[in-house]
């Protein structure tokens, strides 16, 4: 990626301006949960592919939207637990 002047944008700086890039650390389920919810949150905001979907499910639009919304909480199910590092 790079700026209106053509200089290009170091990585740290992308990652740190948009949260859903994450970082060297992140866990599976924590970036397979930013890619839900970013595609979830898209269809949601896309009032077509919302109605496509719909009418492909026969369900109403406001039914679908609010089935998406409440998915976006928790689009993979719960967190694993955590592994300790001391044991």
């Amino acid at each position: 990626m790079s700026t209106a002047g053509g200089a290009t944008i170091p990585p740290e700086q992308l990652k740190s301006r948009y949260l859903g890039t994450g970082h060297a650390d992140i866990s599976k389920h924590d970036w397979i949960t930013n890619q839900h919810r970013d595609t979830l949150a898209s269809h949601v905001s896309h009032y077509d592919q919302l109605s496509y979907f719909a009418v492909a499910q026969n369900e109403s639009i406001g039914r679908l939207r609010l089935e998406m919304l409440e998915k976006i909480h928790q689009p993979c199910g719960p967190p694993p637990p955590k592994k300790d590092e001391y044991s």
